[in-house]
């Protein structure tokens, strides 16, 4: 691999990364508005993870108040338009509560001449967001669970886990695999989506904090 291709791929990944831990909801979408690329707060919002949200149509996830505005913007978007766009949207949020909020939509390429894929941000209204659903009742999670899916959203190895919350790897692996079979959780991802969703971890923050429990 050539070195300017190696940087490429190197910043590609920290550009990824950032994504990720971007706490405000954001995705990556085509120009006809099905999902590319989804980070974690985007996906906690629809209940989910970011790898089932590829493919989705992000005005089937948000649904516009105003048709006329998605109108205006697709025929925007046929001209090649760069402007930023705004919809007004509602949906369900984890626990059928209707949340109302925002979509902002960037048209990004390389080049003017490519088609541009959109990159769009959710912005909830504060005054519409009901606070998150309490975890299910009977399965509550205990202040050390709260510590490891914290660390876990932030990052954190099992060995980095254990080393700040003084288990050993085994000690980690052992309450993961608690909290996965609780919450139907296949990965890890998962486990992290189901906890912003359950309100355990509190949404619109960095590093990732715990809601209602001590570390």
């Amino acid at each position: 691999m050539d070195l300017a291709r190696q940087e490429a791929v190197t910043w590609r990944n920290r550009a990824l990364l950032l994504f990720d831990r971007v706490a405000m909801p954001v995705a990556v979408c085509d120009v006809y508005g099905a999902v590319l690329l989804a980070n974690p707060a985007m996906a906690a919002e629809c209940g989910t993870t970011p790898g089932r949200l590829r493919g989705r149509d992000v005005l089937e996830l948000f649904s516009p108040r105003e048709a006329t505005q998605v109108e205006r913007i697709a025929q925007a978007l046929r001209l090649r338009h760069r402007s930023r766009y705004q919809v007004s949207v509602r949906w369900r949020a984890p626990g059928g509560v209707e949340r109302c909020g925002e979509l902002t939509a960037d048209p990004v390429s390389d080049t003017v001449e490519d088609t541009p894929a959109l990159l769009v941000m959710l912005r909830v209204d504060a005054e519409r967001a009901p606070s998150p659903a309490a975890p299910e009742p009977g399965a509550p999670v205990t202040p050390m669970e709260a510590r490891i899916l914290a660390l876990l959203a932030a990052g954190a190895t099992t060995a980095r886990t254990a080393r700040e919350t003084a288990l050993s790897t085994d000690g980690v692996t052992y309450h993961l695999r608690r909290l996965s079979s609780r919450w139907g959780a296949s990965n890890r991802t998962e486990l992290v989506a189901r906890a912003y969703a359950l309100g355990v971890l509190a949404p619109g923050a960095w590093p990732p904090g715990v809601r209602g429990a001590e570390a």
